[in-house]
């Protein structure tokens, strides 16, 4: 009999015989706090001295820092492989303003993602549109602040209320915006990339398909974008031609561990990739799921209710990831409800 073993966290490589019952037994993951309290602030500092206000989503660079959509701050922070946050971008008032670095404000920004070139783009959910910070802190708007939901070039598109971002290889942008993904070119051109801009579960093409409330967007290892479909409680994966589908939940709200539609998730929030092909899943829930190429599905941390405790997987507790970024042998959580850095490794 051929056993299959999913790779949960850190590239598992191999799977180990647990009483040679055939059963797979996975490393042990471990939740720790890496930076910030539990009261809401915007102080920099190193680890628990920093404070952060509902965190949200995350990136990490190749030199091993992070950077923070520090939503309730109106903020981008960054945290050194140390641990020292700083303020990167915005002066913490609600606003449009372009400009350099603290000159900048910012209005919810939500998500945040990184290009080759060294380019940050941030989705704002209240402000409806995406920004770019450039590696020596120049903020200016790239798209949005037309009409909702409107395709078109740089101001002249509108978004809903963008969410989830990422960015490909030859630096398009792809952004979870309620119902639809929409694609922007390097030059800001926006179109509509998948989702017809109503509520549905629909797979398809294009338009043809159907998202209920998209939050999350990753792009994996072989190019596909998995999105997280919070109001469907689904994991949808999405082609480079726009053909979508269902990699993971039923449409049932739960946390059932298992293959394809036989898992369940309750509204799933976040969603990052690591460079073997898994995904990691943020659940509302208050748990961190983990999916493979296959859409096999195991919880690798949190006990399912709000709270905040360190220790083994099972035994830590969160409240709302709202955000995930992949680092070396790590996988960083925005605990956004406790104001915190969390991250899980492996013993």
């Amino acid at each position: 009999m051929t056993i299959s073993c999913l790779i949960v966290l850190f590239a598992v490589s191999a799977c180990s015989k647990k009483n040679n019952d055939n059963a797979p037994q996975a490393l042990k993951v471990v939740v720790s706090t890496f930076a910030g309290n539990i009261n809401p602030g915007k102080a920099d500092g190193t680890g628990t001295t920093a404070s952060f206000n509902r965190p949200s989503g995350m990136i990490t660079d190749a030199a091993g820092n992070i950077y923070v959509a520090d939503a309730g701050n109106n903020l981008i922070r960054k945290i050194t492989p140390a641990g020292v946050v700083t303020t990167f971008a915005g002066s913490g008032a609600q606003g449009d303003t372009d400009g350099i670095g603290t000159a900048a404000s910012f209005n919810n920004p939500q998500d945040i993602t990184l290009d080759g070139n060294g380019n940050l783009y941030v989705a704002e959910s209240t402000g409806k549109v995406i920004r770019k910070i450039t590696s020596a802190g120049a903020v200016t708007t790239l798209a949005g602040g037309g009409a909702n939901g409107v395709d078109g070039a740089g101001t002249a598109a509108g978004f809903s209320a963008p969410t989830g971002i990422a960015v490909d290889g030859s630096g398009n942008l792809f952004v979870a915006d309620v119902y639809k993904i929409r694609k922007i070119t390097p030059a800001g051109v926006v179109t509509t990339f998948a989702g017809s801009g109503v509520s549905g579960s629909a797979n398809g093409t294009g338009t043809a398909a159907s998202f209920s409330q998209v939050t999350g967007i990753v792009i994996g290892l072989s190019g596909n974008f998995y999105v997280t479909d919070l109001g469907n409680n689904m994991i949808r994966k999405i082609t480079s031609d726009g053909v979508v589908s269902t990699l993971a939940g039923n449409g049932i709200k739960g946390s059932a561990d298992g293959a394809g539609n036989t898992a369940t998730f309750n509204a799933p929030v976040s969603i990052t990739a690591d460079n073997q092909g898994n995904i990691y899943v943020g659940d509302s829930a208050h748990f961190i799921r983990a999916v493979d190429t296959f859409g096999q599905v195991t919880t690798v941390a949190g006990t399912g209710f709000s709270g905040l405790a360190d220790g083994e997987g099972s035994k830590a507790s969160f409240s709302v990831p709202y955000g995930l970024s992949v680092g070396i042998g790590k996988v960083y959580v925005a605990d956004t409800f406790n104001n915190m850095i969390r991250v899980l490794t492996t013993q």
